[in-house]
């Protein structure tokens, strides 16, 4: 078998991230493209296209990656967290609950979709701006860790919990003032943020939640954004935090946790070099034990939320190519069966991917091509003028990268159906997430009867 990546000089195994194809895509030797043991082409004819494909391999070494950098570079406690929306279903809670990782979620069906997949309420955390009254119940009930991001969640929380009950665990969340080189979208950490509470607020805060019977503060927790190559931020951010975590104990809170977000950059294109997973785990954790041994602090469980480094490239959608369109001196469109329903961060984020054709992923390029959508949208373009071989209606695309923020993003626009998953390992690929149907897509419309009476 052959390394699938030619523009690579060799696979990191050990860390996911630093790859944009998942660590077990090989050449057969019939020379076609194949993941987890399982031929795309055959897994395209099988479960249709688009199709989102997860390789279980490539999670389950991110996931033992950042457990153990923890455990090899922490002196404390910690807990890895997976930011579930990256990419939320059943299978992938039960995989990275199997892993030894919690989870983080942002609304009551991530909630339930992590509680239903096996993950622990204990090691579950809840974040959002404007958490309903439900959510907040619902977290409540189960022992979650809700993460107090305004004042509004403290208000809604001392009318849900009522007197005499068990407190409910709580994390504060506060914007560092940290930024990062980083889209101005995914940007969550500098002060002109909608999350969290600023500096100057925390005092106040803290001493109101100490005085409250309902609550018990466990944690903090800070995110200073996405996609990022540099460390430096990281080691800033652990020194924030600390100062923080000195300041809530102080004022009498049994601070257990110091959870410093995610964040981690991946391998999309070439010239992405995102650092590995324990680089990243050594200077948050060197930072948190160098920062409290200054000021004299018992070391808090540290808790981190990778998402994006989990499962991004673990993941790939096949696609298949259709109509085609040259525009002489100008550009040449290659249409797929899929786009930005299915991938909207291309038209989002400007994002940019690496792809190949599936029985001929090494083929010398012979033409420069875009790869646009089948959706009613100019700008509906998943890759930009590509350098590709020459190429045939219904030959498959595969999109690499595309494990995080695809499905979860993803959308019924033109009502077209949302594709299926499947995980494949050890050459057997399975259904995680059914393919739907266009008449599924009517189940929750309704037409009122007068319409009815006056057609």
């Amino acid at each position: 078998m052959a390394n699938c990546n030619q523009y690579e000089t060799g696979r990191d195994l050990l860390s996911p991230n630093r790859n944009f194809a998942p660590i077990t895509a090989e050449i057969d030797e019939q020379g076609s493209l194949q993941v987890g043991g399982c031929n795309l082409s055959r897994i395209a004819e099988s479960y249709g296209t688009p199709l989102y494909v997860l390789d279980e391999v490539t999670i389950r070494t991110a996931c033992k990656t950042y457990r153990e950098a923890l455990k090899k570079y922490y002196p404390g406690d910690s807990l890895a967290l997976y930011a579930s929306k990256a990419n939320s279903s059943l299978a992938i809670s039960c995989l990275v609950a199997s892993e030894g990782l919690g989870l983080d979620a942002v609304s009551e069906g991530e909630l339930l979709t992590a509680l239903k997949g096996g993950v622990l309420g204990k090691n579950i955390v809840l974040h959002g701006n404007n958490k309903s009254d439900h959510e907040l119940l619902l977290a409540y009930q189960y022992g979650i860790t809700i993460v107090i991001d305004n004042q509004h969640d403290i208000e809604r929380l001392a009318e849900i919990v009522l007197p005499g009950s068990n407190p409910a665990n709580l994390m504060l969340r506060f914007t560092p003032g940290i930024e990062c080189h980083t889209h101005e979208y995914i940007r969550t950490g500098h002060l002109d943020s909608k999350f969290g509470f600023d500096p100057d607020q925390l005092e106040s805060v803290l001493i109101e939640l100490k005085g409250a019977s309902w609550a018990k503060l466990r944690g903090l927790h800070a995110h200073i954004g996405s996609q990022i190559f540099e460390l430096e931020p990281h080691k800033d951010l652990t020194e924030v935090m600390v100062d923080v975590l000195d300041l809530a104990r102080r004022l009498g809170h049994p601070i257990k946790d110091l959870n410093v977000g995610g964040g981690l950059g991946i391998k999309y294109v070439e010239t992405d070099d995102p650092p590995t997973i324990e680089e990243w785990i050594k200077v948050i954790s060197n930072g948190v034990e160098k920062a409290c041994k200054s000021r004299g602090l018992d070391l808090p469980r540290l808790m981190c939320e990778p998402g994006r480094s989990l499962v991004a490239n673990a993941g790939l959608t096949l696609y298949r190519l259709g109509a085609r369109k040259e525009i002489p001196g100008l550009r040449t469109y290659i249409s797929v069966d899929g786009g930005m329903s299915d991938n909207p961060r291309p038209i989002t984020y400007k994002s940019c991917y690496k792809a190949c054709l599936v029985e001929r992923p090494f083929a010398p390029a012979q033409e420069k091509i875009t790869i646009a959508g089948k959706h009613c949208e100019s700008g509906d373009v998943l890759l930009k003028d590509l350098d590709f071989p020459s190429s045939r209606s219904g030959e498959v695309l595969a999109v690499f990268g595309t494990g995080a923020y695809n499905a979860s993003m993803g959308s019924n626009y033109n009502r077209i159906p949302r594709p299926a998953t499947v995980i494949v390992n050890s050459g057997i690929a399975e259904l995680v997430q059914k393919r739907e149907r266009p008449e599924d897509l009517l189940q929750y419309d309704v037409i009122p009867d007068r319409f009815i009476a006056l057609g």
